[in-house]
């Protein structure tokens, strides 16, 4: 059976990259908007209410839009902005985390941000498990590609080529905040710490861990059991039975494409601290991969189709 889909905002980032994911595949059948039509609201109400599903990259405000132009019961929609990740009546596109049988008979699905995709996929099997607690103010520190940041950042990142680290959110308050809290089921809001480097793509998401003064906490090698326990099976997520040897985690300019997403438990020799850390790329399990693999259980598709892992 042919799935019909609309990618509203299939010109930016995610949308074409979610394209190429999809090129090639029988299963779905494209509706294509051109270049005036896609600023038109009349077609684009047109094609979401033509779509089986439709796919949301666009702004907060436009997805809210976009969703409400939807006059029928039958388009099921996954929004891969930050407008309806908490919202009620939709369920978190993390699979491994809210179960692939909730995202697969979902109707409307909140594609996760691209942060706290690597920090849920570290604390809330935790948290979960009764492992680390829930009442502990945990700090984020992640670094990204710059193609995170959408067009703009991407011309910015071309225009200034000695610009090599950008720190951001200084204000505090990012929109990831409530994600980051809610799915790893914290009851203190985590210090979120983000910047982005001279890289397109890739992403590194760290949890540092004072385990010697945690409350209960395990040593690091339950925490690892733990995680594996937990993704194990997963075509996607894996576990680090060790410490890199090269003592290193590194992204690199001109990385190809990847919808992995790669966990670490790296500990000191006492095991008084540990670091978790998780290794993705952001236009991958951080974005488009992760909707592909939403609209993948939706369909009754096999998961990883179309994906790199």
């Amino acid at each position: 059976m042919t799935t019909t889909l609309f990618i509203d905002g299939a010109a930016g980032t995610t949308g074409l990259e979610i394209a190429a994911r999809l090129a090639g595949r029988n299963e779905f059948a494209l509706i294509a908007l051109d270049d005036a039509q896609r600023k038109n609201v009349r077609a684009r109400a047109e094609a979401l209410n033509a779509a089986d599903v439709a796919i949301l990259c666009l702004p907060d405000d436009a997805a809210r839009d976009a969703v409400a132009l939807i006059t029928n019961d039958r388009t099921r929609v996954i929004d891969a902005s930050s407008a309806h990740r908490v919202a009620p009546g939709w369920t978190y596109g993390f699979p491994e985390v809210v179960g692939r049988d909730a995202v697969a008979a979902a109707r409307r699905v909140s594609n996760p941000g691209c942060y706290p995709t690597g920090f849920i996929a570290l604390l809330a099997p935790l948290v979960r498990a009764g492992l680390l607690p829930v009442a502990w103010p945990y700090a984020c520190h992640a670094v990204s590609g710059y193609s995170g940041g959408g067009k703009a950042l991407i011309a910015r990142m071309a225009q200034e080529a000695d610009l090599a680290w950008r720190g951001y959110a200084l204000e505090f308050g990012h929109k990831h905040g409530p994600e980051m809290q809610a799915y790893a089921h914290l009851a203190i809001a985590p210090l979120f710490c983000p910047a982005v480097v001279a890289a397109y793509r890739g992403m590194v998401v760290e949890v540092p861990l004072p385990l010697a003064i945690i409350p209960g906490a395990p040593d690091p090698a339950a925490l690892r059991a733990a995680l594996a326990a937990f993704y194990a099976g997963s075509a996607v997520v894996s576990v680090a039975e060790a410490a890199p040897a090269s003592g290193e985690i590194v992204l690199r300019e001109g990385a190809p494409g990847w919808d992995g997403l790669r966990l670490h438990v790296i500990a000191s020799a006492d095991g008084s601290q540990a670091r978790l850390i998780a290794e993705l790329d952001n236009l991958g399990k951080g974005a488009s991969g992760a909707a592909v693999q939403s609209l993948n259980l939706m369909c009754g598709l096999p998961e990883t189709a179309g994906l790199v892992v």
